[in-house]
């Protein structure tokens, strides 16, 4: 078994510990009866993750666990401000638990606190919060970096040392250092970082193409997109600066374009993270939070922060997609069909990939 599944499996059998629906009494205006008030506030819509795969796994896991629970939804479409009024009103109309994952991971803090003393616990979801949240549930972030670091480098193959490498990155953008080490120790270099205004393929076509007029073609041997809606703008200003053949493109997602992009050889990689395991765990730390049960059984582990001690946690395992591993990754577990990934355009491309029925 592959390290990243077997992880995989591990979580996924702690996350199915807590599937029965309480009958405790809701905390905070549950939705009558036994049923329960579960907030769900997301960061924004530009990365298709969030409409596509969070929220319709989270609200499934929710209904599953719990018929009569209610998951109130919103969207702060990449705004803190509108964030900070949806959570504001939640908490005023009343739920029980709130699954938060922070546009900006400071801006709630206030926020939070107000949650912790309305007895309103909250779960962190992808990005740690500051405040007193209650559990996180996320991703691996030493072990996504330590991925692109492996995939950027085998993209580069013997070329790395004395390469160029462009980041291109979203807003409030984090160095990762643990794949920036990976690069240098092998002698490659990140030429420069580009920060985009948002999270589109438009964002990172402009500056992609401030890149290649400023480093020049012959100065950009790899790409590292911080996400696939990233490395698709960045593999669209390569194109049509006719640069061929393209150099290595690094994403993060595992967005369905991506894999198509992968098969057909325009993007070497990204990283797929198991969204049904993340979903599963944060529904079940939802559930038992509002019930007033202790996490012991679901966490993994805790993690600590300035404004958090010891918080219960699960933290799981991504995997790295090539054109190699995508039947064994994102096909096997079910996040698309061959037939999703190899439309009429990508069927060459696939068959010449040994992806078929």
């Amino acid at each position: 078994m592959k390290p990243w599944t077997a992880g995989i499996a591990v979580v996924a059998a702690l996350v199915l510990a807590s599937t029965a629906c309480g009958t405790g009494a809701p905390r905070g205006g549950g939705a009558g009866g036994d049923g329960l008030t579960i907030g769900l506030l997301l960061p924004e819509t530009e990365t298709s993750r969030y409409e596509t795969f969070d929220r319709p796994l989270i609200e499934q896991a929710v209904k599953t666990r719990c018929e009569k629970c209610v998951v109130r939804y919103a969207n702060a479409e990449n705004d803190v401000q509108i964030q900070h009024r949806q959570m504001n009103a939640m908490l005023t109309q009343g739920v029980d638990v709130l699954i938060l994952d922070p546009v900006q991971e400071v801006y709630l803090r206030s926020l939070i606190t107000e949650a912790a003393e309305l007895n309103v616990p909250v779960v962190s979801y992808d990005r740690m919060a500051e405040g007193p949240i209650a559990g996180y549930v996320s991703f691996d972030s030493d072990a996504i970096g330590v991925l692109q670091g492996e995939g950027l480098l085998a993209g580069l193959g013997g070329r790395a040392d004395g390469a160029h490498v462009v980041r291109v990155e979203g807003p409030l953008w984090n160095p990762d250092h643990v794949a920036v080490s990976m690069l240098e120790r092998a002698g490659a270099t990140i030429s420069r970082t580009y920060v985009t205004l948002g999270w589109t393929p438009e964002n990172a076509y402009a500056v992609m193409v401030g890149a290649i007029a400023n480093l020049g073609p012959d100065k950009i041997d790899a790409v590292w997109a911080a996400n696939d809606a990233l490395a698709a703008g960045a593999v669209s200003a390569l194109k049509g600066a006719r640069i061929d053949p393209l150099p290595p493109v690094a994403g993060q997602d595992a967005d369905l374009s991506a894999v198509q992009r992968i098969i057909s050889g325009e993007q070497y990689m990204t990283i797929y993270k198991p969204y049904r395991l993340q979903a599963d765990a944060a529904a079940d730390m939802a559930l038992t939070l509002a019930r007033g049960e202790s996490l012991r059984s679901i966490a993994t582990g805790t993690i600590s922060t300035d404004t958090a001690q010891n918080v219960p946690s699960v933290k799981l395992e991504p995997a790295l997609v090539t054109v190699d591993n995508v039947e064994e990754t994102v096909v096997r577990d079910g996040m698309y069909t061959i037939n999703e990934i190899c439309t009429p355009k990508y069927r060459p491309a696939c068959e010449k990939a040994g992806l078929t029925d």
